[in-house]
């Protein structure tokens, strides 16, 4: 399809931003793995692992849309299990956050966390319907909820390492009380 030629370099950079990113996550946790402090695996699930799953997903978007369709109807298949797939995904993170303890949420939290990529992936998954009548609507909307998926990660990684980077670990807080 021809729509699909004009988004090659779109779909590079960010491909290319997602892979990097998924691989300096990998590098960023096995260096703060030192710092003393062994958050819950319930913390991970609910505030790690999403990121890491956000950004794969704009990798394999980013892949997908370049394959040589021959019409827009099996990519809007994919999209949609992609965007029902998501939205199931953001409800399980949803009930990590809940369950985890080492870290109480606040607003900004809920709306990175759960708010925008339950909106990403809804519109993936409404596009999916869109692109039967509006192709070019469609590819701008999946664009945009692929960038909000990216961008999402981005601020959830640096959070998370400024976190770890700014909290002290319990173990050093109870020497200094003692």
């Amino acid at each position: 399809m021809n729509e699909f030629a004009e988004w090659d370099s779109f779909y590079l950079i960010i491909g290319g931003a997602a892979g990097a990113l998924i691989g300096l996550q990998f590098v960023v946790l096995t260096l703060i793995a030192d710092r003393g402090r062994r958050p819950t695996p319930e913390a991970g699930r609910a505030f790690s692992t999403p990121t890491v799953l956000h950004f794969s997903v704009v990798l394999f978007l980013a892949a997908f849309i370049r394959a040589p369709w021959p019409s827009i109807t099996p990519p809007s298949i994919i999209g949609a299990i992609i965007g029902v797939a998501g939205v199931a995904y953001v409800i399980n993170i949803v009930r990590n956050i809940r369950k985890q303890t080492i870290y109480s949420p606040v607003f900004e939290d809920w709306l990175f966390h759960a708010i925008l990529p339950l909106a990403a992936y809804l519109t993936l998954f409404v596009l999916a319907f869109v692109a039967a009548w509006n192709v070019r609507l469609a590819l701008f909307g999946g664009a945009a909820a692929t960038l909000t998926l990216l961008f999402t990660g981005i601020h959830n990684a640096w959070d998370a390492v400024t976190w770890h980077f700014f909290a002290e670990p319990t173990e050093r807080r109870k020497k200094r009380r003692h």
